[in-house]
């Protein structure tokens, strides 16, 4: 059996990875734009659907739901039938359920599309983290990962401003629309770009997807339609509380069963014996659920209460993305560099300070450059989190491990994203009962002007009550990365042998 090339990848030294790279991250910003775009556009569907706010709530966390599922099982795809060419389906999936999305008519087709939309996200995404993985070495992978992390963050950020546009020029059937030619550039530039990879023989747990797929469900699903049953009763026996308890347990037997299966488990639970990969993935979660849970009562509020369109309300997240795509290649630069904890700890410490300022913001005449001083802040602190926390946790991952490694990270963040999703959604619902509002939330929607002036305070404080949940998320973030240990490889040139890491985590394809 050949040696491995020096610089511990899967291609001679020789290979320039970036082209591959740039490839592979059209397909990628544009999926992590879905987990957003919609977030503007809600009440433009409530209202063109004719529906209400707990079915087209549905129509984000169907997406999310499929896309968070299938992650632990499309990775393991990737090893065993190659990167490139599980990319190459998610993207004709993902592309074709778009279309799909843009020409339906009713909200439970729109759902219904969107579950299809996320399960073609879900086999995309960890074939683009696999690559960096397998294609850069080690000790140079930092600047890989950081352009891996800035498309996220930006992708995230923009998602909304671009919604907003597409909304209010073109309808919102075009931010599904807009994929089908980003989607077809993306197939052409992959396979023209994108390496063929050595595959590695597996066998797949199909036991574990299917108790994670429930497990993760009913937790879901408890949370977010908990507000609307009064936290009790939804019919006969079952209840709000009696899913959300069987939802953990059967998690948990996820989690016993992976301990037990003994031939390649779902979560190569051993992966977790490396302390940064452990703390990346809880980091990466907190971000997901912190981003997913703020843009949704931020938009009630500017179009509700202020009056906004689409594109006025969505250019207030401009400053993040501004200052999130100039700051990105200067953090790239230092991942490789200095102790992640300390780009990680300006991170999430900048981000709970940004959030918590701009709770106390949210009012009916606050000034638009005061709006926007906060989220310039939180721009700040996107670039310190998204490419530090990915690279972080995956840089000792050995060779083998890419894919399932890059498919417990991803499905890591999503379920941080649906969790956000369902738990703003039961916030919201709680928090304008509490101020006297019940049943505004359809008002706070509305896309023909601000709600009358007599709810306006009282919205607006409901509004800024929900946004502590992202700052307590935040500042658990803060105790977490304080624990991030230096990576193996950091400062090094180049190692070709393994760390005690990447020897500690098991395998997950035979030689």
């Amino acid at each position: 059996m050949a040696a491995r090339p020096p610089l511990s990848t899967d291609l001679p030294p020789s290979y320039n990875p970036w082209p591959a790279l740039w490839a592979m991250v059209i397909g990628f910003f544009m999926i992590l734009v879905d987990n957003t775009i919609v977030s503007v556009a809600t009440p433009a569907i409530r209202d063109d659907l004719g529906t209400d706010y707990n079915s087209v709530i549905w129509v984000t966390s169907a997406y999310l739901l499929a896309y968070a599922v299938p992650l632990l099982v499309t990775g393991r795809l990737g090893d065993r039938f190659g990167p490139k060419n599980m990319y190459l389906l998610g993207l004709t999936i993902f592309t074709l359920a778009s279309l799909w999305c843009g020409l339906t008519g009713s909200i439970e087709m729109l759902i219904v599309a969107r579950v299809v939309q996320g399960f073609g996200a879900a086999l995309i995404t960890p074939q683009t983290m696999a690559v960096i993985t397998r294609t850069f070495p080690a000790a140079k992978r930092g600047g890989a990962m950081a352009l891996w992390g800035a498309t996220a963050g930006v992708a995230t950020l923009v998602g909304p401003i671009l919604g907003g546009v597409l909304v209010d020029s073109l309808g919102w059937e075009w931010i599904f629309i807009v994929n089908v030619p980003v989607g077809i550039i993306g197939f052409v530039l992959a396979v023209r770009l994108v390496p063929v990879l050595p595959t590695h023989s597996h066998s797949f747990d199909w036991l574990g997807v299917a108790l994670s797929g429930i497990g993760v469900f009913l937790v879901v699903f408890g949370i977010q339609e908990g507000e609307k049953y009064d936290w009790g009763t939804i019919t006969g026996v079952i209840s709000v509380p009696l899913l959300i308890a069987v939802g953990l347990v059967v998690f948990a037997t996820f989690v016993w069963w992976q301990g037990r299966i003994r031939k390649e488990p779902l979560v190569p639970l051993g992966l977790f014996r490396d302390r940064n990969f452990s703390l990346g993935n809880s980091g990466i979660a907190l971000v997901s659920l912190a981003i997913t849970s703020m843009s949704l009562p931020f938009f009630f509020y500017a179009q509700g209460v202020r009056g906004w369109s689409p594109t006025e309300s969505a250019l207030l997240m401009a400053p993040m993305a501004v200052v999130l795509m100039v700051l990105s290649p200067f953090v790239g630069k230092l991942v490789d560099r200095t102790h992640p904890r300390n780009i990680t700890v300006v991170g999430f410490g900048t981000a709970a300070i940004a959030m918590f300022w701009l709770s106390q913001l949210i009012s009916p005449d606050t000034p638009v450059w005061l709006l926007c001083l906060p989220m310039a802040l939180f721009g700040v602190s996107n670039a310190c989190l998204w490419a530090p926390l990915s690279a972080t946790a995956t840089r000792n991952l050995p060779m083998a491990s890419a894919g399932s490694g890059a498919g417990v990270y991803n499905t890591t963040r999503q379920i941080g994203a649906v969790l956000g999703s369902a738990a703003i959604a039961a916030l919201i619902q709680a928090r304008l009962t509490a101020n006297g509002l019940e049943g505004a939330t359809e008002a706070g929607q509305g896309a023909s002007g601000p709600m009358p002036a007599p709810v306006q305070t009282a919205f607006s404080d409901a509004m800024s009550q929900t946004l502590y949940l992202p700052v307590v998320a935040f500042a658990i973030g803060i105790v977490l990365v304080l624990f991030l240990a230096r990576p193996s490889h950091a400062g090094h040139g180049g190692a070709a042998a393994q760390t005690p890491d990447e020897k500690a985590a098991p395998a997950d394809a035979s030689a």
